[in-house]
């Protein structure tokens, strides 16, 4: 560029606007002429008493708007800054301009057409983000995420800056004090990327949903993608990135949640695109998991699990914090980087609980010797979390172990005593529920927990049969198993809540699960103590070793209004 322009510029930046103006007439003519003159785009960033923050030269077809993501904005305010810039083609707002509107969260995103014969202004294009509620969106309407200005010369704008804006934080802060009144939770985004089928991703979607509001969050709204490949980068294709990012702007999302493990790369640059806090279905079950423990042992399970799972996802910041501290008196070296010092801190701190929990394991172990000491067989409850293995415990054994309609309710395993009816004592389990895709790093933490499972003599394996996925939930217990070396233990199934599921369904569902692997199978209602005596002389029976009787051999339906049972035949129930 030549001096001359470049002296043109500078003044640009000297120059003030009124703020109640998004740009005056001068103001537009000598960004007008300096891009006629150079073929390039010019551009400016203004703040709200209308002082020149940036100038920036582009070419021919867009400007580089600097990266202000990193710096935070208010929940409920936009940037503070307007960008005004030339068109030399005179086109509508490209896309570009209302991506870099919506994730820059800037006031108002301008365009001056700039005459090709004179250089003089022409229209002046300007957009604005349009706040709204996850209600709205979620009402089948199609509601626009900007809201476009009718386009006039400079001289004839007659928009008040000032006014607009803080009539749209207004609304931004009204809809989000709304939302806060109404929960009182952190609101989120669900995100599925999937390159299966679309039906496998809604009901992994469905179960995220679930673990959200296990988790006390708020769903306001969830995206599906299917793609022939996940990105490696950002997992999500770079326009449906943009669209998520706008869409959680304009409902006032506070976190993101992937229904996947995110590499560590992928978070960093999903991180990078936003401000918003990334999580993925891993650490949502963590922090779930965090929440729900009360023991000490949970406790230091659950903080050994998450501490392995931040260790590969440590990233240095941008900032002066994380620069290199000095090496020490008399040595000048560059030390150790904060990262480092993070990193090493953390493996320490793991060190030190991994020494913990198998100091809890040998406990566990001295315990369970002075059992079978006693010579009392172990029975363990296992299964899909919240299937309803702590009320089953209770209704067994007259406890008051704590029961909720949630997923993980129950962290800490239980044991109690308990007698079968032919005055056989044994030991019965309650573990912690299963789930689908459970963190690797879960399982090695609360490997003490898992071993009391595989100290069992039998398992029951508890499915709630009114859960419309039970057969998925059936098949993840059964591969945790598997993963775990398990399945040598003998197993029988038992189908909870026949209570609340109809016979005929709750029949068809029985012959279904004894068809594969002649699994043992029963009904019941762990809320009846009536409907538990056929299952406990099952396993007795299993026990013992005993299977010669038919009636032990065939599955039995527990009927919720007579209180009586049926072994269910092949071709249908049989009195």
């Amino acid at each position: 560029m030549k001096p001359n322009q470049l002296r043109r510029l500078e003044k640009l930046h000297a120059r003030r606007v009124a703020p109640q103006q998004i740009v005056t007439p001068e103001f537009a003519r000598q960004m007008t002429e300096i891009s006629h003159e150079t073929g390039r785009q010019v551009g400016v960033l203004i703040d709200r008493k209308g002082y020149v923050e940036y100038v920036i030269v582009g070419d021919a077809r867009r400007i580089e708007l600097p990266d202000f993501r990193r710096v935070r904005v208010a929940a409920d305010r936009f940037r503070g800054l307007r960008c005004v810039h030339t068109h030399l083609r005179g086109e509508e707002l490209t896309q570009d301009d209302l991506t870099d509107l919506a994730l820059l969260r800037l006031d108002l995103m301008v365009a001056i057409d700039v005459d090709a014969r004179t250089g003089l202004p022409g229209d002046v294009r300007a957009a604005h983000l349009m706040p709204t509620t996850a209600a709205e969106l979620g009402d089948g309407h199609d509601h626009e995420a900007f809201v476009f200005l009718e386009p006039r010369i400079p001289a004839h704008l007659d928009v008040d800056f000032l006014e607009l804006i803080n009539s749209l934080e207004d609304e931004m802060a009204r809809n989000r004090r709304t939302t806060r009144r109404a929960e009182g939770r952190d609101r989120a985004i669900l995100v599925g990327v999937t390159t299966g089928s679309p039906a496998e991703a809604e009901e992994s979607m469905a179960e995220l949903q679930e673990l959200a509001a296990s988790a006390g969050l708020m769903v306001l709204d969830q995206i599906i993608q299917r793609r022939p490949q996940i990105d490696p980068r950002t997992v999500l294709g770079r326009g449906k990135l943009e669209e998520l990012l706008v869409r959680a702007l304009r409902v006032g999302a506070d976190l993101i949640i992937f229904d996947r493990e995110l590499q560590p790369a992928q978070v960093r640059s999903l991180s990078e695109a936003t401000d918003l806090k990334i999580i993925d279905r891993a650490q949502l079950i963590l922090d779930i998991f965090a929440q729900r423990a009360e023991s000490r042992e949970g406790k230091i399970q659950v903080e050994l699990a998450q501490l392995k799972y931040l260790l590969p996802r440590l990233i240095s910041g941008q900032d002066s914090a994380f620069s290199r501290l000095a090496g020490g008196i008399g040595g000048r070296g560059p030390g150790e980087t904060k990262l480092e010092t993070d990193r090493r801190r953390v493996r320490d701190r793991i060190h030190r609980l991994d020494r913990e929990i198998e100091t809890l394991r040998q406990r566990r172990q001295e315990r369970r010797k002075e059992r079978t000491r006693r010579e009392l067989p172990i029975i363990s409850i296992v299964g899909y979390t919240n299937a309803g293995k702590s009320t089953l415990l209770n209704t067994l054994t007259a406890s008051s172990v704590h029961v909720e309609q949630r997923m993980f309710a129950t962290l800490d395993p239980t044991s109690r005593r308990l007698r079968l009816p032919h005055e056989q004592d044994v030991i019965l389990n309650d573990t912690v529920g299963f789930i689908r895709d459970l963190p690797p790093d879960l399982l090695a933490a609360f490997r003490a927990t898992l071993e009391e499972i595989s100290d069992s003599d039998l398992l029951i394996h508890l499915i709630d049969a009114a859960h419309p996925r039970w057969e998925q939930q059936l098949e993840s217990v059964e591969r945790i198993l598997s993963e775990l070396d398990l399945t040598r233990i003998p197993r029988l199934v038992v189908l909870n809540k026949a209570d609340i599921v109809a016979a005929d369904t709750m029949s068809a569902i029985l012959r279904q699960v004894c068809t594969v692997g002649a699994r043992q199978c029963v009904s019941i209602s762990a809320l009846d103590p009536r409907s538990l005596r056929p299952m406990l002389e099952m396993a007795g029976a299993l026990l013992a070793r005993d299977l010669t009787h038919p009636m032990e051999t065939k599955p039995i339906l527990f009927d919720e209004q007579t209180g009586l049972h049926e072994t269910v035949g092949v071709a249908g129930p049989i009195k």
